[in-house]
Formats: C-alpha cells, structure tokens, sequence
C-alpha cells in the first residue's frame, strides 16, 4: 500500500477507527496488538512476544494479555466487518464451545475474523517456537468450528463482509461495495 494500512481513511474515517468502533461495539474491553508508541493514543496496546512472525504472533500476543476466554480477532484491513457478524460470530463461539471459531468464504478460512479460546495460547506459543507461522496450520491441534458460507449467508452476512484492503484498488473496491 505504501502507508501504514491502519492510518488509511475509509468511509470518513482510519481502518483502526473503523475496526475499533465495530469491535467496542460487541467486546468489553479492545486492545490493539502492535508498535505500543504508533498506537498508544488509541488506547490499550500490546506488541508482539514473537515479532515478525506475521498474524499468528498478533493472536499469540493478544491471548497472552487478555483475561477473558473468548478473544475476537478482526485484521484492520477488513473494512467491511459489521458489529452484527461479530456478535455472530460470538454466540457461534459460545454455543460450539469449540476452540476456534471461524468462518469459511469461498476464499477459505477467515482466521482474522474468528473468536480463539485462550487454550489456543500455549499452541499458538508451540507453533512460533517451532517456526511454523502459518494460522490455519495450528487448527489441526485443536477443536475448531467452522462455520460454512452456506450458514453466514443464512445468517444475512455477505462474503463481501470478509474483503481485505491490501491494495489502493482494494480500497476504491470497497468503498463502492
């Protein structure tokens, strides 16, 4: 992109506005995981124990730091997001009492818009320490819903929810979306 994607405007206002406000609107506390002086005007911040070690390191972070036993993850990228999928997809989480929770689009697993029990931490913590950096990877050692495309369209969610930001094209992509 050029720029920091979290300082991007979009619709009015940052991605990191944007993804804290749909967030706050469903979780008792946010927190950031990231650069602690980028973002400490935002509010809670936590950096990574594994630092660039990509997303999975972000979740490990985040799980270290959190008290509660549900965690939503959401990428600021995902611009799209609503707080309805969200609360979606925690009473999904809640109600499978399975590990992760995630759901699946036709372009495959969406594990940064998922909900991860704490007990995903000390998995999380093998899978960096053996260099293994991939998410979905370290599914496979755990207990993991998902849910289907077929069960979000269902629900009224669109894949369109799920559309990242990682290009200036992306951005015009979906701004008209």
């Amino acid at each position: 992109m050029g720029a920091d994607k979290a300082f991007l405007e979009f619709g009015g206002q940052t991605l990191l506005d944007r993804a804290l406000t749909v967030m706050a609107a469903v979780c008792d506390s946010v927190t950031i995981v990231g650069d602690p002086a980028r973002f400490a005007d935002y509010g809670p911040v936590v950096a990574d124990v594994y630092p660039g070690c990509g997303p999975l390191a972000g979740i490990h972070a985040a799980l270290a730091h959190s008290p509660a036993e549900l965690n939503l993850m959401l990428a600021v990228d995902m611009p799209l997001v609503s707080g309805e999928l969200l609360a979606f997809l925690f009473a999904a989480a809640e109600n499978a009492g399975a590990t992760i929770t995630v759901p699946r689009t036709s372009n495959g697993l969406q594990p940064l818009c998922a909900v991860y029990r704490r007990e995903f931490l000390t998995v999380a913590e093998q899978a960096l320490r053996a260099g293994k950096y991939k998410i979905d990877a370290a599914f496979s050692a755990v207990s993991t819903h998902v849910i289907a495309a077929a069960e979000l369209a269902g629900a009224g969610f669109s894949e369109q929810s799920f559309f990242n930001v990682n290009t200036p094209e992306d951005r015009l992509a979906a701004e008209g979306m």
